[in-house]
């Protein structure tokens, strides 16, 4: 069978391969809760190490851009040539990066920690995006969903969590990849043969790469503002309201929280009305919270940054899941990008609102970025996918 017929009506026919998309979300959730070590550490490396927030965005920036320059290229290579057993080789990477963060004592080797990690996600989201679709059943949305939620679970308990049991975690990942693995080379389809990118769609060379150019600019807007949380909510919320360390990093907590339940209901919504509708809400629908957010006290900061992750987190199943079926054939590569392009603009995004707020400080950060999410109005540029299939068919 090859993977065109495993994209296309057939595909509906299977079975979703739930024990599968469970493994896998809980490999993504221990990865992600191993990663977020990382930034929950930021206020103690911060002291530890008399870093300015430029040079914690320069950390951030080294993780992200790992994950961001090699995931597309690991996408692609293994479109061609599946790598089942990647994902433990993936795991381990993400596993010495942290054991040697532990050790680190100046910034260089903080760097090199951080990259570290950030090759271990650069290997396992593009293989591990693919097993998702392979044991979708055809909903396509809701696997990704499945398998995205992990690591936002992951990312939101990780400073809850992580720090004491990385070491079991990593191990108990590995070998749960390692059966996936398994499971992958029994049940992996043959590449699809290469041809024109959108020779599933009906659409022109010409539109698929204007659609992909707009799903740029709105994973710019989505992963600049999320970085601006992630990295550096906790500092806003201690200088603003004076919080101390632990207090702040709750309110992070219920950030991330509502950031994966934005992300599991993102999936199966495309699937029932469309991935351009939900893009379209998931984007240009956050901006009257953003655009409250620098004004709001205490209580409405907490109450507006849970309806900011929990609608502007939706999106990104829809997005990786459009543009897969915007370039059939190429779902590790188009996996690879997207993923990497989260890593990459956060990272981006991290470092350049990191000498924002040295220069200017904390609180023009988000009166900044608040405007960001104003460019999901470029949705409208989108092709309806579902739409034209229906006429297809």
């Amino acid at each position: 069978m090859s993977e065109a017929t495993a994209t296309s009506g057939p595909d509906s026919a299977q079975r979703t391969a739930f024990a599968v998309l469970a493994t896998i979300s809980v490999c993504h959730l221990l990865n992600d809760m191993m990663q977020s070590l990382l930034p929950a550490l930021y206020p103690m490396l911060k002291g530890s190490l008399d870093l300015s927030f430029g040079q914690i965005g320069l950390v951030t920036l080294a993780f992200q851009l790992t994950a961001s320059l090699l995931q597309p290229l690991v996408g692609s290579f293994t479109d061609r040539r599946p790598l089942p057993y990647s994902l433990a080789v993936g795991m381990g990477f993400t596993l010495v990066g942290l054991l040697l963060l532990s050790v680190a004592g100046t910034f260089p080797v903080l760097l090199l920690a951080a990259a570290l990690v950030g090759m271990g996600s650069s290997v396992f989201h593009p293989e591990s995006s693919r097993v998702a679709r392979l044991a979708s059943g055809g909903r396509h949305g809701l696997a990704q969903s499945l398998f995205q939620v992990g690591g936002n679970v992951g990312s939101a308990v990780g400073p809850l969590l992580a720090a004491f049991i990385v070491l079991p975690l990593g191990q108990l990942a590995m070998v749960l990849l390692f059966n996936v693995g398994t499971w992958y080379r029994r049940n992996r389809v043959a590449r699809r043969p290469r041809g024109h990118a959108a020779g599933g769609t009906g659409l022109t060379r010409r539109q698929v790469g204007i659609a992909l150019a707009v799903l740029l600019v709105l994973m710019f807007s989505k992963f600049i503002y999320l970085a601006s949380l992630t990295s550096y909510f906790t500092f806003y919320l201690i200088e603003r309201f004076g919080l101390s360390v632990q207090s702040a990093q709750l309110h992070l907590f219920l950030f991330l929280g509502a950031a994966a339940a934005g992300t599991f209901l993102g999936g199966p919504l495309g699937d029932r009305f469309g991935r351009k509708w939900v893009i379209w809400v998931s984007i240009l629908g956050v901006l009257p919270f953003t655009l409250m957010l620098p004004y709001a006290n205490l209580f409405w900061t907490g109450v507006l940054t849970v309806v900011i992750g929990l609608i502007l987190s939706s999106a990104f199943s829809a997005i990786v899941v459009y543009g897969q079926e915007l370039m059939p054939g190429r779902v590790g590569m188009t996996a690879g990008l997207f993923f990497g392009l989260a890593f990459g603009l956060g990272g981006v995004g991290a470092a350049v609102l990191g000498e924002v707020a040295d220069v200017a400080g904390i609180t023009l950060v988000y009166k900044l970025c608040a405007f960001l999410p104003a460019l999901g109005i470029l949705t409208i540029l989108l092709p309806d996918l579902e739409a034209r299939r229906r006429r297809r068919t």
